[in-house]
């Protein structure tokens, strides 16, 4: 039985959580109607999870997950609103220690929690078997005065001249991990970066601007083609796929409708296959970090058959070790490292 701790100051979205977890059959579950209570059950249930709202009277969910985690650090799963406030409000406790978030369907209380059911299952049951990471303090936010851009890439063959790619495909645990790789590029990093990380389209823009104060690289979101140019990050929108193709005599990337042919968007899968067929993969580091499923794996592991270069996530300081240890499976990862090492191998393997 996994124990369950449900905190929603909504007396109808508590009853319809209960409803879907119960009709499981292996949750214990017990409720809390606002974060003091949610504080107060932590200690007396013992919960395996919990599912914290953000916005509640007494104690919201932000307080009330610090001291969660100062004084019984557990697995939460966040209940967040689309809107950007709210996406805000999300990347903060992801940074506090949350493992995942699951976004309430139309924004509000609604009577369509089938909605979300099956990803919030998904993500609970998932939040049970993570590892919890140590509560970090804040990155910097300072960046360094930005400097000239470089000149766009001469097309050879498949590939472009002098320059490389970075893709990195990630899931649950994804934002404060990307958090701890890629402020660590320096201004001068010579190749472009793709993220593929699963999240909802209302989320990606104020993760890309969040990232842009951490990085020293410029960080965007795909929401339209763009030029691929060097020492720039692009974040895939959410609720779509991102490609890279060839128009006119340039590198580019786009963002697409989600092609339901894959499970997960933006699609690690998709992104993939596209640099394969449009890169000369020796110049290609693709890199697979925490989340659950596979999404990524086959694509990547053909990158390295190809002679690219492919990094997994370590198990040890994975949230969730599913897509890096699918990449592993396959023989698809040439190194398997920790996430405090992954920035210094990409600069490394990028001179």
């Amino acid at each position: 039985m996994i124990k369950l701790l449900i905190v929603d100051d909504s007396a109808l979205m508590r009853r319809q959580l209960v409803s879907l977890f119960e009709a499981e059959g292996d949750f214990e579950i017990r409720l809390a109607r606002n974060g003091k209570e949610a504080v107060q059950e932590n200690i007396a249930f013992s919960p395996d999870v919990i599912t914290l709202d953000i916005n509640m009277p007494e104690m919201d969910g932000l307080t009330a997950l610090s001291l969660l985690m100062e004084q019984r650090p557990v697995a939460v799963v966040m209940v967040s609103s689309l809107t950007e406030k709210s996406a805000l409000a999300t990347f903060e406790a992801l940074a506090l220690g949350a493992v995942d978030y699951v976004t309430k369907p139309g924004g509000t209380i609604s009577l369509s929690i089938d909605a979300i059911r099956q990803d919030l299952i998904g993500k609970v049951r998932a939040a049970a078997r993570a590892k919890l990471k140590t509560i970090r303090g804040s990155l910097p936010r300072a960046r360094p005065e930005p400097i000239a851009p470089l000149r766009a890439p001469v097309l050879v063959r498949r590939g472009i001249a002098g320059v490389g790619l970075v893709i990195i495909g990630v899931s649950t645990g994804g934002p404060c991990t990307l958090e701890s790789i890629l402020p660590l590029l320096p201004a001068t990093f010579p190749w472009p970066v793709l993220v593929a990380q699963h999240m909802p389209g209302s989320f990606t823009l104020p993760f890309a601007n969040r990232m842009n104060d951490l990085c020293q690289l410029q960080v965007i979101e795909v929401s339209r083609q763009m030029a691929l140019e060097p020492g720039t990050v692009y974040i895939a929108k959410g609720g779509a796929d991102i490609v890279v193709a060839q128009r006119g005599g340039k590198l580019v990337t786009l963002a697409r409708p989600e092609s339901a042919e894959f499970l997960w968007h933006p699609s690690v899968e998709l992104l993939g296959r596209s640099v394969a067929e449009h890169l000369d993969v020796s110049r290609v580091i693709a890199v697979m970090l925490t989340g659950m499923g596979s999404d990524g794996a086959n694509a990547f592991t053909e990158i390295k058959r190809q002679g690219g270069r492919t990094i997994a996530e370590s198990e040890e300081s994975s949230v969730v070790f599913g897509m890096p240890a699918e990449l592993i499976k396959r023989g698809g990862a040439t190194v398997v490292l920790d996430a405090n090492k992954i920035a210094n191998q990409i600069i490394t393997w990028a001179r």
